[in-house]
């Protein structure tokens, strides 16, 4: 049951989202790691962000409590490495709250430009190195484990002796054999990796699969002794990527993974802020979000990514009706003063907790409602007549109507009582 917000009022309405068998945060705290600025570069519709729009997200993240961030892939070439190396050495130079790590196949030459950027920005950078893992990646490869595991070896131990701290990503994890994957996390654990990623590289993962794989390794590093932590990097392809981030929190991985506005290869990666989003809402993390807008939009002219308006939460429509009964019950709340009502009583996300308001439109689905709350929040006299040719113009359009046309009837109205006074 919802909590009453004092001990005068009512509880306001029953959650089943907190009924018997939801899941719960085993760990004591969610990290987040955003691939904004690498794996969501890989979406084929993005353009390139400049260093400075890169280094304005990286502040948007900071700002929303991101504990982490995929800086880029230094690897890829001079360009890449020098914003590398801004992006770190901003991050020490604005003490920054977040930290850096850099994506990289597991060989040499992808290591270290790595170690190069960490040692000309001065900032710690976590070295992501990743490996296929799956029967049909090794296949197609004509790969055998026994490469995989002298790989896995050999590009962990150089990283750690140029000084890097590393994550070691199995990719297509989701779809890997689990005695592989005993062999391939030991050996890294042994080399010296400090966390591993089990990456859903092509979106195959259910939440029950995501549960049983992140229990597995769970058991898997604990049966090393070693204090190691898991990732989860999750894509979209299914359209679970947010149940199967919340699932693997829930079976115990440490740190997920996600995109501004869910951008990535092919359908993208999960959207980190959707995911901020839920686990805000599950009371899993406790953070001021009024900052989330911002970050989309940033992330959005930076990557040349439209947000949609349908889009959860940021989207222009997310808060907006132009429904005659749920204007109405908005707008009863909102006459009450009570704006934790308004902001509840026909939404399953509270508007204002992440920068954001109701917003009433007036269409052809429209009561007078909805033209009496447009008149009142624009600050307009509310009168019959003006409501009356306001409600008729919405009842004859097809769409909703866009201001400058409400104001263009406004102006009507004000010229024929101007010429009837007139007249008089």
């Amino acid at each position: 049951m919802q909590r009453a917000r004092s001990g005068r009022e009512p509880r306001l309405f029953y959650d089943w989202n907190e009924r018997r068998g939801a899941p719960s945060l085993p760990g004591p705290r969610v990290e987040l790691n955003d691939e904004t600025l690498r794996d969501g570069l890989q979406s084929p519709s993005v353009v390139k962000p400049t260093a400075g729009q890169k280094i304005e997200l990286l502040h948007r993240m900071a700002a929303l409590g991101i504990d982490a961030a995929d800086i880029g892939y230094p690897a890829a070439g001079d360009d890449v490495l020098a914003d590398v190396v801004a992006l770190a050495s901003e991050i020490g130079r604005e003490r920054l709250p977040i930290s850096a790590n850099c994506a990289g196949r597991t060989v040499a030459p992808d290591i270290r430009p790595m170690a190069d950027a960490q040692e000309r920005s001065g900032v710690p950078i976590e070295a992501a190195i990743f490996l296929g893992s799956s029967p049909i990646r090794q296949y197609s490869e004509d790969w055998d484990i026994d490469f995989l595991l002298r790989t896995t070896e050999q590009a962990v131990t150089l990283a750690r002796g140029l000084g890097l701290e590393v994550m070691y990503v199995t990719e297509d994890t989701t779809r890997a054999h689990p005695a592989h994957l005993r062999r391939l996390y030991t050996t890294a654990i042994e080399a010296g990796a400090k966390r591993i990623c089990l990456a859903d590289t092509v979106g195959h993962a259910t939440p029950w699969g995501v549960h049983c794989l992140v229990r597995y390794v769970k058991r898997l590093v604990a049966g090393t002794g070693e204090n190691v932590k898991i990732d989860w990097h999750g894509h979209r392809d299914r359209g679970l990527d947010i149940p199967n981030a919340i699932a693997a929190l829930a079976a115990g991985a440490d740190r997920v993974h996600g995109c501004a506005l869910g951008i990535g290869e092919r359908v993208g990666n999960t959207p980190m802020d959707i995911l901020l989003v839920n686990l805000k809402l599950l009371g899993w993390i406790d953070r001021d979000l009024k900052g989330l807008p911002a970050y989309c939009q940033t992330a959005s002219e930076a990557t040349g990514i439209p947000i949609p308006p349908n889009y959860p939460v940021v989207g222009k429509d997310a808060f907006e009706t132009s429904t005659g009964v749920h204007a109405a019950a908005i707008l009863k709340a909102a006459k009450r003063g009570d704006a934790w009502l308004a902001n509840r009583v026909y939404s399953g996300v509270p508007a204002d907790e992440f920068g954001r308001g109701q917003v009433i439109s007036v269409g052809p689905m429209s009561g007078m409602a909805n033209v009496a709350g447009w008149l009142t929040a624009h600050g307009l006299q509310v009168d019959s007549e003006t409501m009356d040719r306001v409600f008729a113009r919405a009842k004859a359009s097809d769409r909703v109507l866009r201001d400058a046309e409400i104001y263009e009837i406004l102006v009507e109205v004000l010229a024929a009582r101007t010429l009837a006074s007139t007249r008089v």
